[in-house]
C-alpha cells in the first residue's frame, strides 16, 4: 500500500511541475509578444532632431510639428532634441527614438548599424541634393583650399555630412591624406567641433577659427544676430553634391504605421502652414520619397572613414 501511495505522490508532483512549466512558458511567450507589439506600435512616437542651430530654438520650433502629427496619426508624438548625430543614431538603435531627422551620413551609420530605414528626404530650392561650403573671413588672405594649411578648422560635428564628412574627404583627396586624422593633425594647426553649423560660422566671424565647413548657405541663418555676416564672411569653395537629409524610421515599427507616417508627411506638401514649420525647423521647402539606393555615394565615402572617425 505504501508503494502505491509513494508512486501516486511522485506522479502528482510531476504533473504539477509540468503544469507550472507550461504556464511559465506561456507567460514568457506572452511577455515577448508584448515587447514586440510595443516596439512595433509604441504608445508614444518619439521624433529625434539634432540642432543645426541653437537647440532651444529648434525645441520650440518642432513642438507644433509634433502636435500636428499626434492629431493625424492618432498617437502621441514627442520631439526630442539630441546632443549630436551619434546620440540620435544610438537612440534609434535602442528604439528610444522612432523617427529620426538625420542627414545622409547619420542615416548611413544608422542603416549599417541598426537597419534604420529611410522613407523620406528634404527638398530645398527644388533639389534633393545640396553642397557643403568653406567659409572664411573676407579680410583674410585665404583664397583657396590650399591656403587652409596651418589654419584652424571649425566644423559642426564629425557625424555631419556637410559639416565634416564630405569636406574632409575632398581635402584628403586633394592633398593626399589617407585619413581624416592625418588631415586634421598634419594639414591643419588645430580643429574644433562646435556642435552646430551656425556655431562653426560664428567661430570664424569672431576670429576663433580660420575656416568653417557648413551647408550652403548657413550665413543667412545668422543675419538677424549678425547683420554684416554676408560681408564679413566669404565662401572660397564647395564640395560635390550630397543627398539631402532624411526622415528615417526604426526597423521594428509596424509597416502600416510607417506607411501612415510617410503619407502624413507627404500630405504636408499641400499644407502651407506645415511647410512653413518644416522650413523653420530645417529649411525644408518640400518633402519627397527616398530610397536607400540614393545614399550609396555616402556609403562609399563612409568606407574611407569608418575606421578613422570616432563618433
Amino acid at each position: 500500500m505504501k508503494k502505491w501511495y509513494s508512486l501516486f505522490i511522485i506522479l502528482f508532483l510531476a504533473f504539477l511541475l509540468a503544469s507550472c512549466g507550461s504556464s511559465n512558458d506561456s507567460k514568457g511567450e506572452d511577455k515577448a509578444s508584448d515587447v514586440d507589439e510595443q516596439a512595433g506600435k509604441p504608445d508614444q512616437l518619439v521624433m529625434g532632431f539634432v540642432p543645426s542651430q541653437d537647440s532651444d530654438t529648434i525645441a520650440d520650433t518642432v513642438e507644433p510639428l509634433a502636435k500636428r502629427l499626434s492629431k493625424e496619426l492618432d498617437i502621441e508624438v514627442k520631439g526630442e532634441v539630441m546632443t549630436n548625430y551619434n546620440a540620435l543614431v544610438e537612440a534609434m538603435g535602442a528604439n528610444q527614438v522612432h523617427i529620426g531627422f538625420i542627414p545622409a551620413f547619420g542615416y548611413v551609420l544608422a542603416n549599417v548599424q541598426y537597419d534604420v530605414e529611410v522613407i523620406l528626404k528634404s527638398i530645398r530650392h527644388g533639389s534633393g541634393t545640396y553642397k557643403a561650403q568653406y567659409v572664411v573671413r573676407s579680410d583674410s588672405d585665404i583664397e583657396s583650399l590650399k591656403d587652409l594649411e596651418g589654419k584652424v578648422w571649425a566644423y559642426a560635428d564629425k557625424g555631419s555630412t556637410s559639416g565634416y564628412l564630405f569636406p574632409a574627404y575632398q581635402m584628403m583627396e586633394e592633398f593626399g591624406y589617407d585619413s581624416g586624422t592625418e588631415l586634421e593633425s598634419d594639414f591643419f594647426a588645430s580643429t574644433t567641433a562646435t556642435g552646430a553649423h551656425d556655431n562653426a560660422a560664428i567661430s570664424v566671424y569672431e576670429g576663433d577659427a580660420d575656416v568653417a565647413t557648413t551647408f550652403v548657405d548657413a550665413r543667412t541663418e545668422l543675419e538677424e544676430e549678425y547683420p554684416d555676416v554676408m560681408k564679413k564672411l566669404k565662401v572660397i569653395g564647395y564640395t560635390d553634391e550630397i543627398p539631402n537629409d532624411t526622415i528615417s524610421v526604426t526597423k521594428d515599427l509596424d509597416d502600416e504605421l510607417v506607411k501612415k507616417i510617410k503619407e502624413t508627411f507627404l500630405s504636408f506638401n499641400d499644407d502651407e502652414e506645415m511647410i512653413k514649420i518644416m522650413n523653420n525647423v530645417y529649411n525644408w521647402d518640400g518633402i519627397d520619397e527616398a530610397t536607400d539606393e540614393e545614399y550609396q555615394i555616402v556609403k562609399d565615402t563612409y568606407q574611407k572613414f569608418k575606421d578613422d572617425i570616432e563618433l
